[in-house]
């Protein structure tokens, strides 16, 4: 195995090792500072983050407004007040060493208010800004305001390409590095694009090779690239060291670090992802956003499966094939099906699914009535999380803050099962497990084969780093 030596990152050398960031209060300060002590670059999440009242307990993040964009209003000040928090802690863990970053997305509700709020309330605690989820052409800007460097989360050459042309090349002494997020690999959000298969994994070796070629076009020769995705073993990635193809190389973790004593996500998360099997995480496209994301296949994500699946398209007048009538909600108001799909429809009612709801593409989806009534007080109770929401149909653009689309039932209320997921512990726990979402990487059935892990071991940062370090 080859020496892994640090490398020059954020103006200071580090371990060639990231905590990947992972929202709504799992990339805390603890865990991120620990990583930081440990001579890495830890990165605290500033989605939605965590912050605590004078007893040190979390302040549950409850909406009193009447209004969407009134409830909007109170997850900004709840996202600023958590970022600084977590910056807090992490500083004071990391002890002056390593890099502390904060990551946001940037198709996050209002997140240029909620990042500059962070940076305003928590100066010189944070060195760096991670980004993705979108493209983040105001990310340089905003780095260069605060004086911190900026690392923009791309999935190809060209993506990069964009930013630099349109932004970047302005702010060239403060990127501090590019990460490469493999869009088959990598847990949460993936960037795939329309041209890509998700079921046709590419190496990412030629694509960082790609990227690193646009980014010597530059004079970004030395500028680190971040690995994320698909990294567990750095022996699997040996000839990636010193690799003057490749330049510079980071490598980042984002779900080992969930199976650390200083992960604050409930232990049967943790004791759920010792079980996994390989196939058990899934690359999906169900979330509010419309990107793929990559997830534990659980029941959550079988009944959302299981709600398109139960679909059919219909006609509010007759029109070729479809000229069976139908009558949908309390007030039966009719549509027109095909006979074939009146008979799928019947075989659903008879197994409980009787609620019958539209979707943008003109199409019904049918689910229980207990089902149905979630969907809808889901939708209502919408704060706007994201800058646009397929499930809600919210946008921050105003004036109407809608974004011109019917809702879509076939999605989910992503703060809110990310929140319940995040914060439940006791008995129920392992239900509310299987039940909410939980975000991986593709490798994360690999905790149950590793013998670091065998007998349930649950390590430290320091400890997980430690190991990393060895190669093995």
């Amino acid at each position: 195995m080859k020496a892994i030596n640090a490398v020059r990152m954020g103006g200071v050398d580090v371990l060639p090792l990231v905590e990947g960031g992972k929202g709504v209060s799992v990339s805390t300060g603890a865990s991120a500072g620990a990583w930081a002590a440990a001579g890495g670059a830890g990165t605290v999440s500033i989605v939605n983050a965590d912050s605590y009242d004078e007893a040190g307990h979390p302040v549950p993040q409850i909406y009193h407004g009447r209004t969407r964009r009134e409830r909007h209003e109170e997850l900004v000040d709840y996202a600023i007040r958590g970022g600084i928090a977590q910056a807090q802690i992490a500083h004071e863990a990391a002890g002056g060493q390593g890099r502390i970053h904060a990551n946001i997305l940037w198709e996050m509700g209002s997140a240029e208010r909620v990042i500059t709020g962070v940076l305003e309330g928590a100066k010189g605690l944070i060195h760096g800004l991670t980004c993705g989820a979108g493209m983040p052409y105001r990310l340089s800007e905003i780095a260069a305001t605060y004086g911190v460097y900026y690392y923009p989360i791309v999935s190809s050459a060209r993506a990069f390409n964009a930013l630099w042309k349109r932004a970047y090349s302005k702010t060239s002494d403060l990127l501090g590095g590019v990460v490469y997020e493999d869009p088959w690999r990598a847990g949460g959000h993936n960037g795939l694009s329309n041209t890509e298969d998700p079921l046709k994994p590419e190496d990412p070796y030629p694509r960082v090779a790609a990227l690193r070629k646009l980014m010597r076009s530059f004079g970004l020769d030395e500028t680190p690239i971040i690995m994320a995705g698909g990294v567990w073993w750095l022996e699997e990635w040996e000839d990636w060291i010193d690799n003057p193809e490749l330049g510079p190389i980071v490598f980042q973790f984002g779900t080992r670090p969930l199976l650390t004593k200083e992960s604050p996500v409930p232990d049967a998360w943790k004791q759920r992802l010792l079980t996994l099997k390989k196939g058990d995480v899934y690359l999906n496209r169900f979330s509010p956003t419309g990107f793929y994301s990559s997830a534990v296949n659980n029941s959550f994500l079988q009944e959302l499966r299981g709600r398109s699946e139960r679909q059919v398209a219909f006609s509010p007048e007759p029109l070729g094939a479809h000229d069976v009538a139908y009558g949908v909600g309390a007030r039966k108001r009719e549509v027109f099906v095909t006979a074939d799909d009146l008979a799928h429809i019947r075989g659903w009612e008879a197994q409980g699914y009787t609620e019958a709801m539209r979707t943008p593409d003109s199409t019904l989806i049918f689910v229980t009535s207990d089902r149905a009534r979630e969907i809808t007080a889901d939708q209502v109770a919408c704060m706007g999380c994201l800058s646009e929401c397929k499930f809600s149909n919210w946008s921050q653009r105003g004036p109407s803050y809608t974004n011109g689309h019917k809702a879509d039932p076939r999605s989910f209320c992503i703060q809110k099962t990310l929140q319940t997921v995040a914060h439940t512990s006791g008995p129920e726990a392992d239900e509310v497990v299987d039940n909410n979402l939980m975000f991986g990487g593709t490798n994360a059935w690999r905790f149950g084969s590793d013998p670091f892990y065998s007998n349930g071991f649950v390590p430290t940062v320091r400890q997980l780093v430690d190991r990393i370090m060895t190669g093995r």
